[in-house]
């Protein structure tokens, strides 16, 4: 027995000190731009990636209605949800990888009855002698196998990289949905800018194709201006209904976005309000920032760290395994005395080696590496679509700016002239197709303006989002 005891303690010593097959981890040398090569020369100032500004970039637009609705979507959001279901899987899935370090033990009884009977003398008058005996027992058995080769330290690596990765998912997740609410919400806010604007054209063509019809009364215009103030009105208030469908659906959009039933904003968003307002400027951090912040890429960095691991789980498979075991059982005749009963105790080593498996481990430590090279691949993918997405933000941002500074131009000559038109037009100096001209730019131009302003906060959130702000500002959960 101190043999057997001794010789456990070495092998366990053994197993803790051997070092493990396959390949140790290194984070991937990624090369970044030293600045944005679409950054503004002003308007932007470049911060830590931890500045408030950044992680809590809706406050910016100073709007307690969105603040709030994004309370409500981080609590209640089902995709959220689910995310942090998955953190909370991947938790158990390491703890069912850290089990494996440590002996499986576990316990048995039974009761058995042996019933035998003996045939004494030859003939018909042989007499038959009975017996019988029961015998109750009980016991422990014990088998740990020693993780000589690393398989076990493997695998827990790999499973720890992977909840760190379904911790960076839910962190994404936070990420893409501050975005679309925000998003969302503004739409809500352009769709009702542009109502505003159709409804007050359409009260202003209404006024005029009421001159108009006077007018013709009076003999002073042809049916054929008629037509065409009628025309311009009717085409006017068909737009509305399309602007009120696609506002309904906004709305439907947004709520569920918070966990709600489509309908449950209708109600709280039905007051109009203009789209909220951009700051003079933006901030943002340096491209190098953007690798440590953004949750997609860290996880897309851990699941490169568990494949990784998960090749030396398929090289440590190529090895032999070594086990050790013990069972201690009692037995008695009778079920009361079967703890004081006869115990017997065994304890061995189980060697097991793989011979010949027809290339099947093998063949699994090269699915492994390729599996691993498909990790890197997509790491350095999502960086690169990181940059990209961020230096395609920027280009936004910028580019609308200048446009919505000439729109407001452009809208502010287009009222003038149409203003002029309806003078001259009642003054007998223009026919109406020019008033009807008029009127039909001022409405595009008024509705490209709302688009605008709609547009240049929503760059301003694809902004943030793709440098990966938000997500520190909230319980995690999970």
């Amino acid at each position: 027995m101190r043999i057997i005891r001794r010789s456990g303690l070495t092998l366990i010593a053994a197993s803790l000190a051997a070092c493990a097959v396959g390949p140790d981890y290194r984070p991937p040398q990624t090369v970044s731009p030293d600045e944005w090569t679409e950054l503004p020369q002003t308007g932007v100032r470049i911060e830590s990636p931890d500045a408030t500004s950044l992680a809590a970039w809706w406050r910016s637009l100073n709007d307690p209605q969105l603040d709030q609705l994004l309370q409500r979507a981080v609590a209640e959001n089902k995709t959220v949800a689910q995310a942090r279901a998955r953190v909370l899987e991947a938790r158990a899935r390491r703890g069912v990888a850290a089990s494996a370090f440590f002996p499986s033990v576990g316990a048995s009884a039974d009761a058995t009855r042996t019933d035998s009977r003996s045939r004494s003398g030859g003939g018909l008058d042989s007499a038959l002698s009975e017996g019988d005996a029961k015998i109750y027992s009980t016991g422990l058995d014990s088998i740990w196998e020693l993780d000589l080769f690393g398989g076990k330290r493997r695998a827990h690596e790999a499973s720890s990289a992977q909840l760190a990765a379904t911790r960076h998912d839910l962190r994404d997740v936070l990420v893409t949905l501050l975005g679309d609410v925000a998003l969302s919400y503004t739409n809500v806010r352009t769709v009702q800018s542009r109502l505003t604007f159709a409804e007050r054209n359409l009260k202003a063509q209404g006024d005029v194709l009421d001159i108009t019809r006077w007018r013709a009364e009076a003999g002073l215009v042809s049916v054929l201006d008629v037509e065409q103030a009628t025309a311009a009105y009717e085409q006017t208030r068909a737009a509305i209904p399309v602007l009120e469908s696609t506002l309904a659906q906004e709305m439907h959009r947004l709520a569920v976005l918070t966990g709600q039933a489509p309908g449950a904003l209708k109600t709280s968003l039905a007051e109009r309000k203009p789209v909220p307002t951009t700051p003079l400027d933006i901030v943002a951090g340096v491209p190098a920032d953007v690798l440590r912040r953004r949750p997609d890429i860290r996880g897309a960095e851990r699941r490169l760290a568990a494949q990784t691991a998960e090749v030396g789980v398929a090289a440590a498979a190529l090895y032999p395994s070594l086990s050790l075991s013990g069972v201690i059982t009692l037995q008695s005749r009778a079920a009361s005395d079967v703890l004081d009963g006869l115990q017997s105790d065994r304890i061995g080593l189980t060697f097991s080696m793989p011979i010949f498996r027809g290339g099947a481990l093998r063949q699994n430590v090269n699915v492994q590496n390729a599996l691993l090279q498909q990790a890197l691949a997509t790491y350095e993918q999502t960086v690169l679509a990181a940059y990209e997405e961020v230096e395609n933000a920027l280009t936004a941002w910028t580019q609308e700016q200048r446009r919505h500074a000439a729109l407001v131009e452009a809208v502010a000559s287009a009222r003038r002239a149409s203003e002029l038109a309806l003078v001259q037009y009642n003054s007998g100096l223009v026919d109406f197709q020019t008033v009807v001209n008029s009127d039909r730019q001022l409405i595009q131009l008024e509705d490209s303006l709302a688009l605008s302003e709609g547009e240049l906060t929503a760059n301003l959130i694809r902004l943030y989002k793709a440098l990966g702000g938000g997500w520190s500002v909230w319980n995690e959960g999970g």
